[in-house]
């Protein structure tokens, strides 16, 4: 049962024919070597679809931690298969990296923690969920369960924010779902957990079924989409308080900060549009009809390309965020939930839900550089600048680590 630490303080996509052919490195490429923290071998680990096992150990060998200068791009390089975790502590809703070495997965309620990683794939901590509200100053006296969603971390690495789902205990009547209308769902929590002393050290109130978090560069404000309260919280990370809501639409998922901090960009799951948030008067503008269910975004360093997955329409799209206008499209595979850009932003790297599938797609012309075969359902991913490693969250269990190279 977490106290407080010491120290500081869906929808169903449309069915569409996978793409069959070569392009650049060639679609649904060899997954290459794995190297499994399961014990169990079978002839379903060389297609790199096998079911996540229960049986668990450790690595044999531990990876670079660094990966030198090559001189090129992430468009130039190609992904292969490095590794794959199974354990029965993981669920994986999501999978992020902290910058600073370490990879929280979030379990959901299917497990009911965060799992912690290293670079050398080494289990850290399993974080348990479980909180009393009245030892972070909240009301209630009785332990309550969560459910982690997301993380974001702030800039230099130091703390992680965990949205959770819903809640679990005493005086949890009415939790949100999957499908839901803003009519009095409870609120939930996010958990803010520093790295030092992987605790959970501030639970936050927020909206009901909180998704996606993101955090300004700045790392002064928090951002949670509210899936059942159709709206965004706003929270002051000084104080841990939320300060407004904002209202979105239906379904507000993915969230994208500009690098000034000026807008945030929202998708509306449930609609064809996304929010332009502006973050000093909280005012809202849109992008409308960009396809259907917008999931996940992110922005180029610049702040001149929005990336958006449209989890109905098997598509990632580019838009100028000056003219607000499509300028390129990709189709790769069924349900592209979640999608995270290199640091140089020459490459996206899209976890295709429905497919089992990883694209891999240059961002200057939009085309898919590689489709790599997952283990069961993708649908989180993450990548790590230092490593030049991408690491994939399995539902069935399982964190996928492939090296761009």
């Amino acid at each position: 049962m977490a106290q407080p630490a010491t120290g500081p303080a869906v929808f169903g996509g449309i069915l569409i024919a996978t793409i069959i052919g070569v392009i650049g490195f060639g679609v649904l490429s060899d997954p290459g070597p794995e190297r499994r923290v399961s014990t169990e071998r079978s002839a379903e680990a060389a297609t790199g679809r096998a079911e996540a096992s229960a049986d668990s150990s450790t690595s044999t060998s531990a990876p670079p931690v660094t990966a030198p200068d090559d001189g090129k791009t992430a468009a130039q390089r190609t992904l292969s298969l490095v590794d794959t975790i199974t354990d029965p502590a993981l669920r994986p809703k999501s999978v992020v990296a902290s910058g600073s070495g370490l990879f929280f997965a979030q379990n959901m309620m299917y497990a009911h923690n965060v799992a912690v990683y290293n670079r050398d794939l080494e289990q850290v901590k399993v974080i348990d969920d479980e909180v009393v509200p009245a030892f972070f100053d909240l009301p209630g006296n009785s332990a309550l369960k969560g459910g982690p969603v997301e993380a974001v971390f702030t800039s230099d690495g130091s703390a992680a924010y965990v949205s959770q789902y819903k809640l679990y205990g005493p005086g949890q009547d009415n939790p949100g779902t999957d499908v839901c209308t803003p009519s009095g769902f409870d609120d939930s929590f996010v958990y803010r957990i520093p790295t030092d002393t992987l605790e959970i050290d501030q639970v936050i109130p927020v909206g009901p079924v909180p998704k996606f978090v993101a955090i300004t560069h700045d790392d002064s404000t928090l951002l949670v989409s509210n899936w059942c309260g159709y709206d965004l919280s706003i929270v002051d990370t000084a104080t841990g308080k939320e300060t407004r809501r904002v209202d979105i639409g239906r379904y507000p998922r993915g969230i994208a900060v500009a690098p000034d901090d000026s807008v945030a960009y929202v998708t509306a799951m449930g609609t064809s549009d996304i929010a332009i948030v502006d973050l000093s008067t909280f005012e809202v503008e849109w992008i409308k009809d960009v396809g259907q269910a917008p999931r996940s975004v992110a922005l180029s360093p610049d702040g001149k390309q929005l990336f958006l997955t449209l989890n109905e329409d098997a598509e990632v799209k580019r838009i100028d965020t000056a003219t607000r206008k499509v300028t390129g499209e990709v189709v790769t595979g069924n349900q592209p939930r979640s999608m995270v850009l290199s640091d140089d932003g020459t490459a996206l790297y899209v976890v295709n839900y429905a497919d089992d599938t990883l694209s891999k797609v240059r961002t200057s012309d939009m085309v898919e550089l590689q489709e790599l075969p997952t283990r069961h359902h993708p649908i989180g991913v993450t990548y790590d600048k230092a490593t030049r490693r991408v690491w994939v969250a399995c539902y069935v269990g399982a964190l996928m680590v492939f090296q761009d190279a």
